[in-house]
């Protein structure tokens, strides 16, 4: 990590306000559609959204899930998130302080989702932080009696499809760190799960999609 997560939390709490409107660009708007296409809540689940900054996932995502928790490092995001949560209604979300490797979360969660956050963390960090979500309690499923893991992960991020390019728009080398796809793709799958789909959005910018992996194939 090329900042401390206390320097990462001041930065982007100073760009709160002006965050969403910031956030225009065409990679980052289909990267955001992807994410939440692809975790695909049912009414049931718990979806985990880590670096939800001001809610634009985890505020999607609550139309279908049952509950959505988003964790941040950024009070000031967090604040803009549960803001517009309360001017839209929503009820079933509920967004607090939480880091990539230590979300502080105890509950259960089917899903797990990201957008354009991972990237702030070392290869080696990222790793850890794959680890961590595919370590929380999953709950039960009709395949399996074990609440181990999270069912799906999907990770919109900025990551490079082929040489990196300081000079795109997606990241800035001084503060952010993002790794390759299939860096990516190998922290997932020795997480235990299988990559379903890799949606590429840009050439630095993608999204994964991964099931975890029960006896006898892929969950159910």
């Amino acid at each position: 990590m090329k900042k401390t997560i206390a320097e990462h939390a001041a930065r982007f709490s100073e760009a709160a306000a002006d965050y969403d409107d910031d956030q225009n660009s065409r990679e980052y708007e289909a990267c955001a559609g992807l994410v939440i296409r692809r975790a695909a809540p049912a009414g049931s689940d718990t979806v985990l959204d880590l670096g939800t900054g001001t809610g634009a996932i985890a505020l999607a995502l609550a139309e279908d899930a049952g509950r959505v928790v988003g964790r941040d490092v950024s009070e000031a995001m967090l604040e803009q998130a549960e803001s517009k949560a309360a001017d839209r209604g929503v009820e079933n979300v509920e967004f607090g302080y939480g880091e990539f490797r230590a979300p502080e979360y105890d509950g259960d969660a089917q899903i797990v989702t990201s957008n354009f956050a991972l990237h702030h963390l070392a290869d080696e960090e990222k790793r850890e932080a794959i680890e961590t979500w595919a370590g929380l309690d999953g709950g039960t499923t009709p395949s399996r009696t074990d609440a181990v893991g999270p069912r799906r992960i999907v990770l919109g991020d900025v990551m490079f499809f082929g040489e990196p390019d300081p000079e795109e728009p997606f990241y800035s080398p001084e503060v952010d760190d993002p790794a390759t796809v299939g860096t990516l793709v190998d922290y997932v799958t020795d997480a235990g799960y299988a990559v379903t789909q890799v949606d590429r959005v840009h050439d630095q910018v993608g999204v994964i999609t991964a099931e975890r992996v029960v006896s006898g194939g892929r969950e159910s």
